[in-house]
């Protein structure tokens, strides 16, 4: 395997191994099974191209640049393992040189790189069992899992998952599959049909992460904390009473842009919703039934330890964008058709903010305002 890292704040190398080690078997299926299940997503992935564009009018007659690739949970692993040590250089690096100047710092760096490896594999291969689908953003090119054209971005869909929860649901498997792939697709058109919409997302990330002024050791500190919760060293309930890992560092300046970042995520989650709802009825016959049965799950009793991971990774505030971020885009459409809606992909200044996601009509009034 490629050298993902050295003595970093993040032994990465460790982080791929340990969760690699850690990671769940996926559902039984024969090797013949296999091959035709990665097929057929292959085929949806195609296929939600076409219907994503004429329904969202986002994109038409372009051409992708960006790869669509079927993994497994070690696949996952290593493709986002590649995009949180891209996206999280800058800070890393940070905390690295401040590390440095500190009495003891490259011994203590070096045991907490290696501490730190260990702990954010075991939450990677506990989120490796859960995701469906993902457009990676920020994805930098490698021998294993290429990027697109441009430089970043592809599209994963995460076999075994999907296999699981179809068979959990009791849906239609090629049903399932194509739903799943219109839900990812639609983030893929997003950002291929909105040309500056990576540049300005990765600027508020970096911004964010700019601000941030604190100790290394905390930051280990507060992820070894994460990690123990998660694995039993809490009692039930006891991580809910915590922060979650956004919350670690907020200045008044994060704050606003963490106000921002919401309010896209809001926007770009329920906008993938509301097409693959919309889209469904035409094109997956039992989409009704998929979508009430996968409704209950999200909202069923998790257990403690997703309920910890959803508390401390921020993740309780993601099932609140889909379901806030689709009621926003229904309401414009409903108000200014999708063409009105699709103003929203201009410029960073026509997004909507997070109060405009709660009173869709307040972002009416202002991108649509008469001159």
């Amino acid at each position: 395997m490629t050298s993902i890292g050295g003595a970093e704040m993040v032994d990465w190398n460790l982080a791929v191994a340990t969760a690699t080690r850690l990671v769940r078997p996926g559902p039984e299926v024969s090797r013949d099974e296999a091959r035709a299940v990665v097929a057929e997503l292959r085929r949806h992935a195609k296929a939600s191209e076409e219907h994503v564009r004429g329904f969202t009018r986002m994109g038409e007659g372009g051409v992708h640049d960006t790869p669509v690739l079927v993994v497994d949970r070690p696949g996952w692993v290593r493709a986002n393992v590649a995009g949180f040590r891209a996206i999280l250089k800058p800070l890393l690096d940070k905390m690295q040189e401040r590390r440095g100047s500190t009495p003891g710092g490259a011994v203590i760096g070096a045991v907490g790189g290696k501490v730190t490896g260990v702990e954010v594999g075991m939450l990677l291969s506990f989120l490796s069992s859960r995701v469906l689908g993902q457009y990676e953003t920020f994805a930098p090119a490698g021998r294993d899992l290429p990027a697109g054209e441009n430089g970043g971005g592809r599209l994963l869909l995460v076999a075994p998952n999907i296999v699981h929860v179809e068979r959990e649901l009791e849906v239609r498997p090629h049903d399932f599959r194509l739903w799943v792939c219109l839900h990812e697709e639609t983030h893929r058109t997003q950002f291929t049909a909105v040309p500056w919409l990576r540049d300005h997302l990765e600027g508020e990330i970096q911004s964010f992460l700019a601000e941030t002024e604190i100790d290394p050791m905390t930051v280990l500190e507060r992820v070894r904390e994460a990690v123990q919760s998660l694995v039993g060293g809490r009692p039930e309930g006891e991580a809910e009473e915590g922060h979650s890992l956004v919350e670690l560092v907020q200045t008044p300046a994060q704050r606003e842009i963490l106000s921002r970042l919401t309010a896209v995520m809001s926007l770009l989650e329920g906008h993938a919703d509301f097409v693959m709802d919309g889209v469904g009825p035409d094109v997956v016959p039992t989409v009704s039934e998929i979508r009430e049965k996968f409704q209950q799950r999200r909202a069923r009793g998790a257990s403690r330890l997703d309920l910890a991971l959803r508390k401390l990774l921020g993740l309780d505030a993601k099932l609140r964008q889909y379901r806030d971020g689709e009621r926003f885009v229904r309401e414009v459409v409903e108000q200014v058709g999708m063409d009105g809606f699709n103003r929203v992909w201009t410029s960073p200044n026509t997004l909507p903010t997070k109060a405009e996601i709660a009173e869709p009509a307040d972002w009416i009034a202002r991108v649509h305002r008469k001159s």
